[in-house]
């Protein structure tokens, strides 16, 4: 990476050149923010609002493959990830603080090409960078990023207000993020085996990119407000459909029935997913990483949702005795187990 083109090594630069470099530029556009990056911490007014902070951390080799991994995707990737806990609450985000550790293989430009993507996904969704740090990591990349956020005490949207009866609907369509990581994944074991191979990706954009460049789903928080519906429990799918679920079920102290031909499934992720052997519901249900709202609606809110192009109502509320279950297609009831992302389980 950068062999071949003029490299600026961080050490000529040290921590607060390097700081001073990568910040000369940003520019505030929300109105609070009173002071970003530039002084001992940033200053923040949101006269009455409720403010709502989230923190990820993305670790090289854990969280991201920087040999197909492009870093201007993963600056981007890293923002995203952070607002989409903002907007599953409801809420507005508004500030991030970037923070990041890098080994001595990094030269300034891939650093540069790195908050390049941060840069441009702040602009996009209307955020302010307004701090951070940098420091050296003798394991690799290391990102972490805080999002901050607002919203009226009685817009706030938590995990356990889901009621028995309540719809439960899901944006955009699923598993498309994990049937794109299992094709990059294939590609590099071919490169790492003939580097004279070139990729093989073609006609498979949209999985690729939702695996690579996702995108928050700030249009749905403002769609419901525009329709006047508020969630009655909402939460965003990183680790998979069937793990979000149960989140929502267990801390509503609720029971579910999720109908599998429900699930909205992008046709490119059911042939890949066929392609690997794969059973694309499986996919959807354990897949994570597609940054899709997942929220519980009241029956009465049916009318304001049933004809909206990018919200699938996917199955509805039970009481907490009748057990979380998967409706097959077919009829049968499973009950629903969470086998999506574990950060502590051990490599085999």
């Amino acid at each position: 990476m950068f062999e071949n083109q003029d490299r600026t090594n961080l050490e000529d630069l040290g921590e607060f050149g390097l700081i001073s470099h990568l910040t000369k530029n940003i520019k505030l556009g929300q109105a609070s923010t009173i002071k970003g990056v530039g002084d001992d911490a940033a200053v923040l007014s949101f006269e009455g609002k409720k403010t709502l902070i989230s923190t990820d951390l993305l670790l090289e080799g854990i969280h991201f493959d920087l040999a197909y991994t492009p870093l201007k995707h993963l600056g981007y990737k890293a923002i995203q990830v952070n607002l989409s806990d903002i907007y599953a609450m409801n809420g507005t985000a508004s500030q991030v603080t970037v923070s990041i550790g890098m080994s001595s293989k990094f030269p300034l430009e891939a650093i540069e090409e790195l908050y390049e993507g941060i840069y441009i996904a702040c602009e996009k969704y209307e955020v302010d960078l307004v701090g951070g740090d940098t420091t050296s990591s003798k394991q690799g990349l290391v990102i972490s990023v805080t999002s901050i956020g607002y919203a009226d005490e009685a817009d706030v949207v938590y995990r356990n207000g889901a009621g028995e009866g309540d719809l439960i609907c899901v944006s955009g369509d699923l598993g498309g993020a994990y049937t794109g990581l299992q094709l990059l994944e294939r590609e590099k074991l071919v490169y790492l085996e003939n580097p004279n191979i070139q990729p093989d990706l073609e006609g498979k954009d949209y999985i690729v990119e939702r695996q690579l460049k996702p995108e928050a789903r700030r249009d749905i928080v403002e769609l419901l407000k525009n329709i006047d519906v508020k969630p009655t429990a909402m939460i965003d799918v990183s680790d998979g459909l069937a793990s979000e679920i149960l989140h929502i079920c267990k801390q509503s102290d609720k029971g579910c029935n999720l109908y599998e031909e429900k699930i909205p499934l992008d046709p490119m992720t059911y042939e890949t997913a066929r392609e690997f052997n794969l059973d694309p519901t499986v996919c959807a249900l354990s897949g994570g990483e597609d940054y899709e709202l997942l929220f519980t609606v009241k029956q009465a809110d049916y009318d304001k949702i049933k004809f909206k192009m990018d919200i699938t109502i996917i199955g509805h509320i039970t009481e907490a005795s009748a057990g979380c279950n998967l409706v097959t297609a077919s009829g049968n009831s499973h009950p629903l187990k969470a086998q999506g992302w574990n950060a502590f389980k051990k490599s085999e």
